[in-house]
This record gives C-alpha cells, sequence and structure tokens, in this order.
C-alpha cells in the first residue's frame, strides 16, 4: 500500500521583524531546547525530547482540526527560529485565545508582543473572530505584560495548569480599528 499525501495549506503572515509560518521539522531542536528549559514551565514543560515533538506536533495539527493554529515565529534577518504564536483553542479551553512563546535567548526584544498583535490581526481578519482571550499562569509576569501591551483587559482568573491562570481579554476588531 503506498503513503498518501495529504496537503493544507497553511497561511503565513509578517510583521516587522518576523515571519509567522508554518512548523516544519527543522524547528525541533529549537523546540526541543525550549521544552527542556525551566522557562518551559507555563507552557507545559519542561520535558523530554519525545514529549517536545509531541507538542510540537499538537500546534502543527491544531491546523488540520481547527482550520487555525499556532505559528512558528522566524526572525526574518537571521532565519532563525525564535518561539511561537498564534490562534489556539485546544479541547477543554474556555474559549479561542492567542497564544504565544519564546526561547529564552529571544526575551527581552520585543517578539512575543510584535508576534501576538500580528496573530491577533490574523485571527479576526483571516479566521473571522470577533473576540479572543490570552491565559497567563499567575507566575509569568512577563506574559502579562504581552497582554497588557496589546491592550487586554484583565477579565478573571481561572484554572491553568494545575495552578492558576489570569483571562485577558483582547479588543476586538472594531477597536483596533
Amino acid at each position: 500500500m503506498s503513503p498518501t499525501t495529504h496537503t493544507y495549506s497553511i497561511p503565513s503572515f509578517e510583521s516587522e521583524r518576523l515571519l509567522l509560518r508554518p512548523f516544519q521539522q527543522s524547528d525541533f531542536e529549537a523546540m526541543a531546547h525550549f521544552f527542556a528549559d525551566p522557562v518551559s514551565q507555563f507552557y507545559g514543560g519542561p520535558c523530554s525530547r519525545e514529549d517536545a515533538w509531541r507538542k510540537m506536533a499538537v500546534y502543527a495539527g491544531h491546523w488540520l482540526l481547527h482550520g487555525y493554529g499556532p505559528w512558528a515565529l522566524e526572525e526574518k534577518v537571521s532565519g532563525q527560529f525564535v518561539g511561537l504564536s498564534g490562534p489556539w483553542f485546544p479541547e477543554g479551553w474556555p474559549e479561542p485565545e492567542i497564544t504565544w512563546a519564546l526561547l529564552p535567548e529571544h526575551h527581552g526584544k520585543g517578539y512575543a508582543t510584535e508576534a501576538a498583535r500580528r496573530a491577533l490581526q490574523a485571527a479576526y481578519e483571516y479566521c473571522g473572530w470577533t473576540t479572543a482571550i490570552s491565559v497567563v499562569a499567575t507566575g509569568n509576569v512577563a506574559s502579562r505584560a504581552v497582554a497588557e501591551r496589546l491592550g487586554a483587559q484583565l477579565e478573571a482568573t481561572m484554572p491553568f495548569r494545575g495552578g492558576e491562570g489570569w483571562r485577558f481579554r483582547h479588543l476586538s476588531p472594531a477597536m483596533l480599528r
């Protein structure tokens, strides 16, 4: 029996310094590095290489199941993988959200805010969303600052990965215009 080839078109988007593109197998080493680092505690890590591969496959597979999902973030100048951001709505989640995560060596450059802003715009324009949240672990002050820079308002706390998270509501498409 010959393997069946499936194709699925995942759009790419650009921001000033980043390309938001589909995940590639070549992103795996950076993802494994991220999920081995303690900073990944806010994203379901730290974990083994095998589990890091599964997490990357979930991000890519989210596109097939929902027609949208997180993108790999590539620095335009260097072509280097720097993290992920995009629409996210896994099973059990309260509603669609915009997620983001950066490799530790790329923190402090404004990439998370830039990527999440472009991902939010794409969710509204490409996916037709009319609202979005972001859930941030209460210990993740850097991600809270990203949500606030995006203009999102703290709405509530909620259970999150065995602890507690802040649920932020993003500005609507009309408010962003």
